[in-house]
Order: structure tokens, then sequence, then C-alpha cells
């Protein structure tokens, strides 16, 4: 076997009591330039491997004192031994002996008296196996450290962009009251649409801090009664686009008033954006078995069933109607701040047909 000098030659460990079975691997597995640690109990076995991991064990099933599938059992139960993977090689040839060494965590079953080829292809193959899940591994762990260190810069740079933006807001609410006589109407729109703009970067930047507030579980929920009716109208009456469905003219539950309150906010600002400019989009509270179930449905394009867990993740990229788009920051703030209640959130959406964004609250 030829491998790059710069790599350390694969280690294998071999467990068999029969000297002469033990030789002819050993020989075998040499002169293709592995590194072979032989031994001949289960026992020498274990011992072995604690002291210097291998990167795959070919395994004897009938040995003395601890049999192979006891063996690879103690391998499974360990943490650092349980990704090593293990190809039993035996006389053993029933169906049961191979559901046995399966059972107790095996990759391979090969049946002595085995062909030389055979074994050093079942080998090389569980080792890239190996080697290419060790590689996912890592590379996982980089990305999930990537994925940390672009969060903890967006909330710092999110952090710092608080305070300008709201003296910014409040220079432009100063500058709307004094200058307002003297301003157009053209001009007093053009201030206007500032304004709203600041407010809606204002309001993004406090989502995200409060994002990455209930992604690391540190808020404090501040639970009050509350009316869910009442917080549903005072949702719906800036849109004029929104029509209430209710089950009682009164819903009252425990609940965040402010997170709940930014959760209708987003359902129902989705809800506005993907519908037509005609169309309309209901808000319906409902009560069941002790749950309040609140559902945003709009006219849009709808969601198509592999994206309805995927809408849910930050930055990710869904397709919604004909075109792909990124989901933002909302909908992953809905999610967490449902679960900080302790209820669910999800969609039911069919392509062309609308979606019905959904969450239940304890009643």
């Amino acid at each position: 076997m030829k491998t790059d000098s710069s790599i350390p030659a694969p280690n294998v460990l071999i467990v068999d009591d029969s000297p002469a079975n033990l030789e002819l691997l050993v020989g075998m597995l040499q002169d293709r330039g592995f590194r072979v640690r032989p031994v001949a109990s289960g026992e020498r076995a274990l011992q072995a491997a604690q002291s210097e991991p291998p990167d795959l064990v070919l395994l004897d099933i009938n040995m003395p004192g601890m049999d192979g599938y006891e063996v690879c059992r103690r391998f499974k139960a360990d943490a650092t031994l349980k990704v090593v993977p293990v190809i039993f090689i035996s006389a053993l040839n029933e169906t049961d002996d191979k559901i046995h060494a399966f059972a107790a965590g095996g990759v391979d079953f090969v049946t002595k008296p085995f062909h030389e080829q055979e074994v050093l292809a079942r080998v090389k193959t569980h080792l890239e196996l190996r080697r290419q899940k060790l590689e996912l591994v890592d590379n996982y762990r980089r990305l999930k450290e990537l994925e940390q260190l672009r969060d903890s810069l967006t909330h710092m740079l999110v952090h710092d962009m608080a305070t300008p933006l709201w003296a910014l807001d409040g220079h432009l609410q100063m500058l709307e009251m004094d200058s307002a006589k003297s301003l157009s109407r053209a001009e007093r729109n053009n201030l206007a649409e500032a304004r709203a703009g600041t407010k809606r970067l204002r309001q993004m930047t406090d989502e995200m801090l409060l994002l990455s507030n209930l992604e690391a579980g540190k808020p404090t929920l501040n639970l009050e009664a509350c009316d869910l009716v009442a917080l549903a109208r005072k949702a719906i009456a800036p849109s004029g686009r929104v029509e209430l469905a209710v089950a009682a003219p009164t819903m009252i539950v425990k609940l965040d008033r402010d997170l709940i309150a930014r959760v209708l906010q987003n359902l129902l600002g989705n809800a506005c954006k993907f519908s037509p400019e005609n169309g309309r989009a209901q808000l319906s509270l409902t009560l069941a078995e002790g749950q309040l179930r609140v559902a945003v449905t709009d006219a849009g394009p709808g969601i198509a069933p592999e994206f309805h867990q995927r809408i849910f993740e930050k930055y990710g990229q869904v397709t919604i109607g004909s075109g792909c788009r990124g989901t933002g920051l909302g909908l992953p703030f809905c999610k967490l701040a449902v679960e900080a209640h302790g209820g669910r959130i999800g969609v039911d959406s069919q392509l062309g047909r609308g979606s019905t964004f959904w969450f239940t609250l304890k009643g």
C-alpha cells in the first residue's frame, strides 16, 4: 500500500488466538505498508487499544476467555474506541453468527478460510470510510466555529449600531416636529420615510440582539397574564389588510408580551409582504385541548414542503414561489421565542396555495 510519507501508515489491530492466522494476516498487511499490532486475546486487545487507539480492528470470534462479540461491545461502549471500525474474521458462517456480529457493532464480516484480496479490499474500504467520516466531523467542527465567529461579530456590530440608530431616530423626530410647517409635502414625505426606515433598522437591531440572547438561553421571560385577542388586534391595526378570526372575545394566557408581540408582527409582516397587493391575510386564534393556536394565513406563492423546516433556520435559503431567497432572522427569532414559552411553531404550505404559519401556547 503506497502512502504519502507525511501521513502515518494506518494502524490495524489484529485479534486472533491462532498463531497461524496472526502470522498470515500480519505478513499480508505489513507487505502493503500497514502498521500492524497482533494480539492473541480479547483482554490484550482492549489493553492495546486503550493504550493506542487503532484505525481498524480485525477480530476473531471464538477465543478463550472473552469472545469477539464481547470485545466489540466493549469497544463500542468506550467513548474513544466506539468510532473504530471492527471487521469480524471467523470460521463461523451461519446467518445468526453474522447477525450477532453486526448487533455487537461490527461493520463487516469475513468468513474463514479467507481470500487475501477480499480482506485487503474490505480493510481499504473501511479505512477510507473512516477517513471520510473523520474529515466530515472535522469540517463540521470548523464550520460551527466559523458560525460562532460570524454570530459573535454580528452581535458586536449590531450592539454598536443600536446607540447611533437611537440618536438618529431622535434627531429625525425633532426635525419632523420643528420643521413641519416650513417643509413642503414632498420633503415631509421624505422625512417620514427616513423615520420609518430608521425605526425599522432599530427594530431589526433589537430583534438580532434578542435572537442572540434567546440562542444563548439568557433572557428571563417576563411572564404576565395577557389578553391574546387584544394583542392580536393591536398587531393587525397598522396594516389594514388582515382579518381577525377569534374563537372567544378574550383569551387570557401567561406570556412575555413584548416577545409574542414581535412574533405576531413578524408573521403578519411576512403575510402582507408575500400576499398580492389586493390580497388579504388572516390571523386566527383558536383554543383546543388546553392549547391556544395562533395561525397567520396569507395568499402568497407558497413554500415547497422540503423547505418547511429550513425556513426557520438562520440565513437559510428557500424557494418561495418561483424565486430563491433568504429567510433572514425573523422566522428563526419567532421559533426561539415561541419555544422559550414551551410552545411549538410550524408552517403548512403548498406551492401556489399560500401559507399558514402557526404556533401554539399553553392556555
